[in-house]
């Protein structure tokens, strides 16, 4: 078996995560020429080019199998200075950057219950990185290795990885009162939502003709959406009467109490089940990140199906 050296494996993961050679090299604090060369050799250890010099640059699958290699070696080491410093709190000092733990959640988990689920961890100085995706699609990030957990609507563990059911967030349609009073005045029903604008997270955002279709029993519908990439965005842009948006109730349950959003379709619920999928690894701190996000997803969201 080939022992890989453990400074071209991050110098392969800092080219990849930083979208550059000279980025890379900031962070690594060597020059683009010693970059490089990291590179090259680590390429001709392995007896295939790793990373495609495009726009953006990318990674090969051989690539992306050893950045999931680097990133499961990051792990295994920040478990180890932990307990180090535990025994010893002046052997280690502290986190480095090369050492950065990413996971990937959906936008409506980080703007409701994600965040102070991770809070703790945070504090304790541990580099999270967050990339935020639509829950159909957060998985992907760590089928190709980038992430070593997510939170999806994916039930079947992804191979090589274990799966806990975090619980059911409810979805609900809103709007300004003025829009809906003008746009809904019987609530939404199977004639009037056509010509409505819709404010969806992107383009990969199917929540709103799902719920659309759940709430007026129709198989199929065609919305008139705009794109707003944020959680909070959405509910702003609401607010500001530029639609309705479908959005979690944890997000507005506050605001449609306070009568400054009104429920357009009272009573009609759509729960989408999250699980989170991490890496089937022996790790403290993977543990302790699932036992904190477990936790807080109990006390936030429904029950898990």
């Amino acid at each position: 078996m080939q022992t890989f050296d453990p400074a071209a494996l991050e110098c392969l993961a800092a080219i990849v995560e930083e979208g550059g050679f000279e980025r890379a090299a900031q962070r690594l604090h060597v020059t683009q020429s010693a970059v490089s060369q990291r590179l090259r050799a680590l390429e001709a250890q392995v007896g295939t080019v790793l990373v495609v010099r495009s726009r953006p640059l990318k990674a090969t699958p051989a690539g992306l199998l050893l950045l999931k290699h680097t990133r499961q070696m990051r792990l295994l080491r920040a478990d180890i200075e932990r307990e180090l410093h535990d025994l010893a709190p002046s052997a280690t000092a502290g986190a480095r950057e090369e050492e950065r733990i990413s996971l990937a959640v959906n936008a409506d988990s980080i703007a409701t219950w994600a965040l102070p689920a991770l809070d703790g961890i945070a504090r304790k100085g541990l580099p999270l990185e967050i990339v935020t995706d639509d829950q159909d699609f957060t998985h992907e990030w760590l089928r190709e290795g980038h992430v070593l957990g997510c939170v999806t609507t994916v039930k079947q563990a992804l191979r090589g990885c274990k799966v806990v059911p975090l619980g059911a967030m409810d979805y609900l349609a809103v709007a300004q009162p003025a829009h809906a009073r003008e746009r809904f005045p019987q609530g939404l029903t199977p004639h009037n939502f056509k010509d409505v604008p819709f404010v969806a997270f992107n383009r990969k955002d199917d929540m709103q003709a799902q719920f659309v279709a759940h709430a007026t029993g129709l198989k199929r519908v065609s919305l008139h959406q705009l794109f707003v990439p944020s959680s909070e965005g959405q509910v702003r842009a609401v607010l500001a009467g530029w639609g309705v948006s479908v959005v979690p109730e944890l997000l507005v349950r506050g605001l449609v109490a306070q009568g400054q959003l009104v429920d357009v379709a009272p009573g009609t619920r759509v729960p989408v089940q999250l699980y989170w999928h991490c890496w089937n690894l022996e790790s403290t701190l993977l543990d302790q990140l699932s036992a904190a996000l477990t936790a807080a997803a109990r006390e936030a969201l429904g029950p898990a199906a």
